[in-house]
């Protein structure tokens, strides 16, 4: 009773404030590195022993005039540079997600001038190590994050491996399609609308110029991210300015969709804030001086629409300059525009729990610390089918599409780990279970991401069993890397075997619950509606509730669903 009692106060404290920050490292010689922009230093992490740089500028801050532009190189660094801390986030709106580091909801916060990165690489790395690069970009519905959430320490030293960890433009300055800003252009990557893929591509340009300062070869850079970040990853797979600059690909929990052109820019069907509409609000004008000196307040607060990740906007645009006027999807099966590299995508079994556990109509809270679902067959169901619609899209369409088109080199996971901790009647493993993100600390082998439920999540009865799935995955991640396959994780684990017309995928889960497997077949839509129409957990109207909330998140999945499900 004692562990619960201490268990419930953490969560107490950790909802009402943040720790204080600690103390910042000491910069030591060894990790002196002299660049194309200077001379830096970072500082040793005393856990893991890796060599650490933080707050590396890769390009020039995109203010004033260089709004909405393509980025410009990097600066030459004004002295010696100290790189010992993460920069400050780009420009966002807190989400519910920051409640967890004790941070209010819905206030604008960062700083246009964000377009930094971190690197992580094992002890002793320098020129000549020639290590595989590993390039994280972060999630957070394209509106949200930042790199020092991320710590890349022990998949480095733990793999041995480099890893790069990069921000973005987000929200409305990431994404904005505008006939001004086009007319306005210095270059032809100024005419694009999807600033977060130039920026991700500047940083890969400076890893291909730097990083063998760090240890790494950028003759084999690995681009990795989860959810938004998984979904930049497919954009960049088809985007011209980002060919040849890396050489794998692995998406996790993302997606291939894109809003068109016109769309984007006039409106059209449900795109909301379309740049147009947006552009007088926040502007009063259309002209692109004005749009560039408009102030940050007035630009988030024209996209404030209460969306739960602070603003909601038209992200990954079809430009026809960083991304294909056909679309991501359609562009990947499309030898003009995409980049041909291996690639490896899966999904978490439960993905929509994470996104559902807030949501008060679905999750009952008890003095603001303990959860229970209100209706657990139903919140178990409506996550299934939910998933299952993610998988589909993410997985199954996608690899099916790229090898029926001839592209052999596709691995696919599930990762089904559901072993989270309970306190008291709160019951992680069901309530969050194989969530979305929750794969992401056993990547990182670093169990310290989501606030005040790790200590929950993650506890002392769960800790074997996830230190060996957390090796296991790390080596497949880091050896996809080394090599374009992820095989036998450098040959401790069993193979992992491409995918195939037929479907098959790697399905991680923790040696209790059935660990490494292979599974076969093919998800559809059609298997989706079967199941959801015969499902024995649910009444004719909670089908139909089911229905009606995919339909809010995808309506084309829904349509297909709808007829068979009854509703």
């Amino acid at each position: 009773m004692r562990g619960v009692l201490i268990s419930i106060f953490s969560l107490a404290v950790a909802a009402c404030g943040g720790e204080d920050a600690p103390s910042p490292p000491s910069p030591e010689e060894a990790t002196a590195r002299t660049i194309a922009q200077g001379e830096l230093v970072g500082f040793t992490d005393e856990a893991t022993g890796a060599q650490v740089w933080r707050g590396i500028p890769f390009a020039q801050a995109p203010v004033g005039d260089l709004r909405w532009r393509a980025p410009r190189p990097a600066p030459a660094f004004d002295g010696r540079l100290a790189a010992l801390a993460s920069s400050g986030r780009c420009a966002q709106m807190t989400t519910p997600l920051d409640q967890a580091q004790g941070i209010e909801t819905g206030l604008l916060v960062g700083s246009e001038d964000c377009l930094y990165l971190d690197i992580y690489a094992p002890a002793g790395a320098g020129e000549g190590s020639d290590l595989p690069v590993m390039v994280w970009i972060h999630g957070g519905s394209n509106v949200w994050g930042y790199a020092g959430q991320y710590d890349g320490s022990r998949l480095a030293t733990d793999q041995g491996v480099v890893v790069v960890v990069i921000q973005y433009r987000l929200g409305p300055l990431g994404f904005f399609a505008h006939e001004a800003i086009r007319e306005s252009a210095q270059t032809d990557l100024d005419r694009a609308a999807n600033f977060a893929l130039l920026d991700q591509t500047a940083a890969l340009e400076w890893v291909r110029g730097n990083i063998a300062a760090f240890g790494g070869d950028a003759s084999r850079v690995t681009i990795f991210g989860e959810s938004a970040g998984a979904y930049d990853v497919a954009g960049l797979l088809v985007s011209p300015p980002a060919r040849g600059l890396f050489h794998r690909a692995i998406l996790q929990s993302g997606g291939l969709d894109a809003v068109p052109l016109e769309a984007a820019e006039h409106g059209a069907g449900d795109v909301i804030n379309p740049a147009r509409e947006a552009a007088a609000e926040f502007a009063g004008s259309q002209d692109a001086g004005a749009l560039r000196a408009a102030s940050l307040d007035a630009i988030f607060e024209t996209y404030h629409e209460g969306f739960s990740f602070g603003v909601e906007l038209p992200r990954m645009i079809a430009d026809g300059v960083t991304l294909p006027p056909q679309g991501i999807r359609d562009g990947l099966t499309d030898p003009d525009w995409f980049s041909g590299v291996p690639v490896v995508t899966g999904t978490n079994l439960e993905e929509m729990k994470l996104f559902n556990f807030l949501d008060p109509e679905l999750v009952r809270s008890w003095f603001g610390v303990l959860y229970t679902a209100r209706d657990p067959d139903f919140y178990d169901a409506l996550a299934e089918y939910q998933s299952r619609v993610w998988r589909i899209n993410a997985v199954d369409r996608m690899a099916q599409s790229l090898v029926e088109t001839g592209h052999e080199d596709v691995w696919a996971y599930r990762f089904d780990w559901d072993e989270g901790g309970r306190v008291l009647f709160m019951d992680l493993g069901r309530l969050v279970g194989a969530a979305h993100a929750v794969e992401i600390p056993f990547v990182f082998n670093r169990f310290e991401f989501f606030g005040r439920l790790d200590s929950v999540l993650f506890n002392r009865a769960n800790r074997e069993g996830r230190e060996r799935l957390a090796a296991a995955m790390g080596a497949y991640w880091a050896e996809f890397a080394r090599t374009g396959d992820p095989d036998t994780g450098g040959g401790s684990f069993p193979e992992w075997p491409r995918w195939t017309a037929g479907g098959r995928l790697m399905r991680f889960d923790s040696p209790e619950a059935g660990g490494l497997e292979i599974v076969e077949g093919v998800a559809t839509f059609q298997g989706l509606a079967d199941d959801l129409a015969a499902d024995p957990r649910l009444t004719p109207d909670q089908r139909c509730a089911i229905v009606a909330r995919i339909e809010l998140w995808n309506r084309p999945a829904a349509d297909r669903v709808r007829e068979r499900a009854g509703c």
